[in-house]
């Protein structure tokens, strides 16, 4: 007799719940305003303010081209935490087009697309994100759970909020999601 794997989720909590400000932000090195929108992106602050200075970092500094695409990225951040998702959209994609390896920004677009509940569109770019190797991939494989669970794949949303927390035990909001499933064993239907 042949068992079989069922995933249940423990407690029902909305996808607005489970989507988080975590970003993976895209290093912009040097003591000016283009360092300042990433230290804002990276760890925090009132998104306001430090929109603000993304925006001078655009308009007044001499950006090499990876990082003015990196600084719309870390706008990008912002801009979602602000919840101005449409901006943030934006932003994202003028990053890319100006620098298309930056496999951040993949994520980060991904992630504004489940905001706006646009989960295939997601699901594309944090699966790009993956495959370009992703500084922070314990983000996309987060944020790919919760496109998968919204797809209403969760296997699929299990094994990444798991790989997750593999990339990064300490990772709070993996290891808070991947608490509300556990693992049923039924005999397999013969």
């Amino acid at each position: 007799m042949g068992f079989q794997n069922l995933f249940a989720v423990g407690t029902a909590i909305s996808l607005g719940m489970i989507v988080s400000h975590a970003s993976a932000a895209v290093t912009v090195l040097g003591t000016g305003l283009g360092n300042s929108c990433y230290q804002s992106a990276e760890f925090g602050g009132d998104p306001r303010t430090s929109i603000d200075a993304c925006t001078a970092a655009l308009q007044q500094e001499a950006l090499t081209p990876k990082d003015r695409a990196a600084t719309y990225v870390n706008r990008g951040i912002l801009r979602s935490r602000y919840g101005d998702s449409r901006g943030a959209l934006s932003d994202y994609n003028q990053g890319i087009a100006i620098d298309a390896s930056l496999g951040e920004a993949y994520v980060d677009r991904g992630a504004n697309y489940i905001v706006l509940q646009q989960y295939q569109a997601a699901l594309n770019d944090i699966n790009k994100g993956i495959d370009m190797g992703a500084h922070r991939l314990e983000i996309a494989y987060y944020d790919r759970a919760i496109v998968n669970e919204a797809l209403g794949n969760v296997r699929a949303a299990y094994y990444d909020y798991k790989k997750a927390v593999e990339l990064e035990p300490d990772f709070a909001l993996a290891n808070e999601q991947l608490s509300r499933f556990k693992i049923v064993r039924h005999e397999a239907d013969q």
